[in-house]
């Protein structure tokens, strides 16, 4: 089973879309297997990451913005993809060193997650984009 995900972004953060990937593996009977998620894009990322507490969500886009500032920090001036804006390239590159995908068992139709694990799409693009990702289901049938 295989379906996409749509989702709107208003600039650099996370978004959590548990609820909609619970839904869908519920609308599919989905019993046990494994589901794997894929972002569509090369300038946003995948986490599995504390959803109780928003201030976790802050500080790693503070930590991420702090690691990889704007191609307009002095520090970045090495760069030369920056047709599109300061926060293309850098956007590139904490694509290229976090997540793009992730495998999520699923047991009884639902997803194996922690107590406080939620799914994130991380956007590093300062304006709003609609992302896409690819969802696939595994049954173990």
């Amino acid at each position: 089973m295989q379906t996409r995900f749509a989702l709107g972004t208003r600039g650099q953060g996370l978004y959590e879309f548990t609820a909609s990937v619970a839904d869908w593996l519920a609308e599919t009977a989905a019993e046990d297997g494994l589901l794997t998620l894929f972002v569509r894009h090369t300038s946003c990322s995948l986490l599995i990451q504390e959803n109780a507490d928003p201030d976790v969500q802050k500080d790693l886009k503070a930590f991420f913005e702090r690691l990889i500032p704007p191609a307009d920090h002095p520090s970045m001036k090495y760069l030369v993809h920056t047709l599109e804006g300061p926060d293309d390239m850098p956007a590139h590159i904490k694509a290229a060193i976090m997540p793009v995908s992730l495998s999520i068992p699923v047991s009884a139709g639902r997803m194996a997650l922690g107590t406080w694990q939620g799914i994130y799409l991380f956007e590093h693009r300062t304006r709003p984009h609609q992302r896409q990702v690819a969802a696939h289901f595994l049954s173990d049938r």
